[in-house]
């Protein structure tokens, strides 16, 4: 990994702050120096940074993190300034300017305005400034947030076809079990594969200042080894992490797919990854085994049920018959019409609503496998 030119590194917000909930000035500035120390080797970075509402929190006197929706974006909004300046403060003494970018799933849903918040990102790096990007909290709705900057950070890889993404969190990675209840867990240093079983292993939520856990970073990292972007998840508090990461270092829990795997293109990395679902599918073990293990379309006959209320050309989830989401893909057919032809042949639905509508549920071309 000492080769990456473009590094993604993600800091969530019980990382950031201290023990009382404001954010950490000290681990900020070394972070900050760090980025310093990779641009002087001419590798880019990309910050993407939680902690808005934390520090919002501090500005507006608030001890607990909100639990309503418009205190939540009033800390987030008090908060950006305070966030973005902390690190420009630090970038500025080593003559590195700094940019603010704010997004929601809602900026980038439209294809244009996907590529041209990677225009923009682009032409920030090549005019050698770090920008800090966080989700637009303050007029963020449940339907387009992201959830948690974990998937955003893979979003950002993936517009500016990242090296590297790192995600920097309060454990070391990820490990065979729970370690704060299990005494034998150990580090899992290598994955290749993100499995049901591996999910399995991963908790909920994490602390009262984020809103992320080792879930939430399975899925990014699960979307980058479809992207073909090596993932790193480490304990953003041990000393030069970054660095270490960056050289080579075997630090925390790296995802990287196995050399010579197939990776995704731009647009289906956007419909998995920008794109809000609106339903899903369930696929038969036939069905599941082509997609996985041939790359076949979704035919209407391996599909044993949909959820949601879609129309054609929404983006659905597409999981196995024991709940694993295994991917996400463009439905041709509205979850009205999905009713009708799941579990029919193509000769069957051409005899009934002509040979116009006998079509795959989702083509290959739309679907991007995790």
């Amino acid at each position: 990994m000492n080769d990456a030119r473009l590094v993604v590194v993600k800091i969530g917000s019980s990382t950031l702050v201290d023990g009382a909930g404001s954010l950490d000035g000290g681990f900020i500035s070394s972070l900050s120096e760090q980025v310093a120390a990779l641009i002087s080797q001419g590798v880019k970075v990309v910050i993407v940074s939680s902690g808005a509402v934390a520090a919002g929190r501090e500005v507006l006197s608030i001890p607990e993190r909100p639990t309503d929706m418009a205190t939540l974006q009033a800390c987030a909004s008090a908060g950006q300034a305070r966030l973005t300046q902390a690190y420009a403060d630090i970038l500025a003494t080593y003559g590195i300017p700094c940019a603010q970018v704010l997004l929601t799933r809602r900026d980038v849903m439209d294809r244009d305005a996907f590529l041209n918040a990677r225009t923009t990102l682009t032409r920030l790096l090549e005019l050698g400034a770090v920008p800090v990007v966080n989700e637009n909290d303050t007029v963020s709705t449940a339907e387009f947030a992201f959830g948690d900057n974990d998937m955003l950070g893979a979003l950002v890889s993936a517009l500016v076809g990242a090296d590297l993404y790192v995600i920097c969190s309060d454990v070391e990675g990820l490990y065979t079990s729970n370690p704060q209840e299990d005494p034998t867990a150990t580090l899992i240093e290598r994955v290749e594969e993100v499995d049901q079983d591996l999910s399995s292993r991963a908790g909920g939520a994490g602390t009262s200042f984020g809103t992320g856990g080792m879930s939430s970073k399975l899925r990014a990292a699960r979307a980058m080894l479809a992207a073909g972007i090596p993932t790193v998840i480490c304990r953003g508090r041990r000393e030069n992490v970054l660095l270490d990461v960056v050289g080579g270092k075997r630090v925390g829990t790296r995802f990287e797919a196995p050399q010579g795997s197939p990776h995704e293109g731009g647009r289906k990395l956007w419909i998995g990854l920008a794109e809000v679902p609106r339903g899903t599918i369930t696929l038969d073990e036939g069905a599941s085994r082509a997609v996985l293990e041939r790359g076949a379309s979704i035919l209407p006959v391996g599909i044993v049920s949909t959820m949601g209320y879609y129309s054609e050309g929404d983006v659905v989830n597409v999981r196995t018959s024991s709940g694993e989401v295994i991917g996400r893909g463009i439905a041709r057919y509205s979850s009205e019409d999905m009713q009708k032809v799941h579990g029919v042949k193509l000769e069957v639905i051409a005899r009934f609503l002509g040979h116009d509508r006998a079509q795959p549920a989702v083509h290959r071309d739309d679907l991007l496998v995790f």
